[in-house]
This record gives C-alpha cells, structure tokens and sequence, in this order.
C-alpha cells in the first residue's frame, strides 16, 4: 500500500530522512523506532505531504504522492496523526472531530464509529477539549484522524507521556482498527516494547537511516540497545 524508495529529507544542511526505503503492505501495522533525533517525525511528515523530500519516491496505492500537498494526501485516504496529536483545545471534543470529516454524507456514521472505539469521548462531546486528560486527548486525536474513514493512518507517538494502562488501550484499539477493520496503520514509536506487541513489522531509524528492517517479533532488546545507545 506504501512505498518508499530512497527518500531524502533535507532540514537545510542537515538530512534529517536520509535514503530511507521501506514497504508497508496493506492491512498491516508497522512500527518505526528509534531514539530522539532518529529521523522518525520528518518521515512522517514527509509521508503525509507536510514536507517535500529533496529526492527520492513515495507511492500510496500505486499512485505517485512525493511532493503531494497534505489536504490531497489526506482525501486519498491517507491521514497522519502527529506528536502531540494537534487536538485545539478551544473547540469542544463535538467540534475537534467534526473538523476531521470530509465527507459530510458520512460524519454521522463516523462519529458512531470513533465513539464505540473511545467510549470515554461520548460522554464528553460537548465540552472543551482543554478539559481531557492526556490519554483521552490523545482519543481525541486518532478519533478525529478517523472521521475521515482513511485506509492508512500514520501514528507519531501517541504514547507520548500517557500512563501505562492508557498505552495499552491505545494499543489495543490500534491492533483491533487492523484485525478489524483492516485498516493499514504505520506507528512512530519510542516506546518499543508497545508498538513491537502489536506490530507484524518493524523498522529502526538511527540519524535517518534504516538500520535494522525485520520481522517484529525477531527485534531484541538486545538490538535495540545497541541502536539507542548509538553502537549502531
């Protein structure tokens, strides 16, 4: 479904995504690791048409998207949830996930879908986003990347300073939007002991380039040490 050839990231003088190529079939979720500074966001925001690569390829579904402006990418079905999940705190939790909705003919049964994901939001549509916990702003985020109906979500960290048990409940929803809905998920996460339980596939960054592409459950901890402390 996404395919990347050699893509490069130029922050000025610094490559911040340098030559990274990688593949994510349909229906899967796969993880992207690395320590900060890794190259993880840019390579997410360089998917999502939120930067446009110095070089290199990036097809969705067969269709040619490098350089793509991020309101296109989005209504082909492609949306990016980032660090922080980007929730306006202003706005209601009501009004946050209307925002996420293209399709007008659709906002109802979407809002009934996001709602059965994330029970805790339905009790909380009218009131201001400012007002949610951590974990359920980050409910609020991928709720609102959901209304759109995407058939690939891009996640950047969204166990970011949440709880444990919170992290495992994003996980699990994560895990079941596949199994489930066979919704293509590539998730950005430090917290590798969580993405690699749900993911089939993983890649590890370390200064914008792919040094370990493997199987999940294949990744050690031992390699991951080695990549984190930067003997890799």
């Amino acid at each position: 479904m996404l395919e990347l050839s050699t893509v490069v990231t130029m922050y000025g003088a610094v490559r911040a995504v340098d030559g990274v190529s990688m593949s994510v079939p349909a229906g899967t979720l796969t993880a992207v690791l690395g320590a900060n500074g890794a190259g993880k966001t840019s390579l997410l925001r360089t998917i999502s048409g939120l930067v446009t690569p110095r070089s290199g390829l990036i097809h969705f579904d067969d269709t040619e998207i490098t350089g793509v402006a991020a309101d296109r990418v989005t209504r082909m079905g492609l949306s990016h949830v980032p660090e922080h999940g980007g929730v306006i705190t202003e706005l209601t939790v009501r009004e946050n996930l209307r925002l996420g909705a293209l399709w007008r003919r659709e906002r109802v049964t979407a809002l009934g879908e996001v709602l059965d994901l994330f029970p805790p939001l339905a009790s909380r549509l009218g009131t201001q986003a400012s007002t949610l916990s951590g974990g359920e702003r980050q409910m609020l985020a991928i709720g609102r990347a959901l209304m759109s109906r995407p058939r690939m979500l891009l996640l950047d960290e969204p166990s970011l300073g949440l709880a444990p048990m919170v992290t495992a409940q994003i996980m699990r929803v994560l895990r079941g939007l596949r199994e489930d809905r066979g919704l293509t998920v590539l998730l950005v996460e430090q917290n590798a002991r969580s993405a690699l339980s749900v993911a089939e596939h993983a890649y590890v960054l370390a200064l914008g380039r792919v040094v370990v592409d493997a199987p999940a459950k294949s990744i050690t901890a031992e390699a991951l040490h080695d990549v984190y402390l930067g003997a890799r």
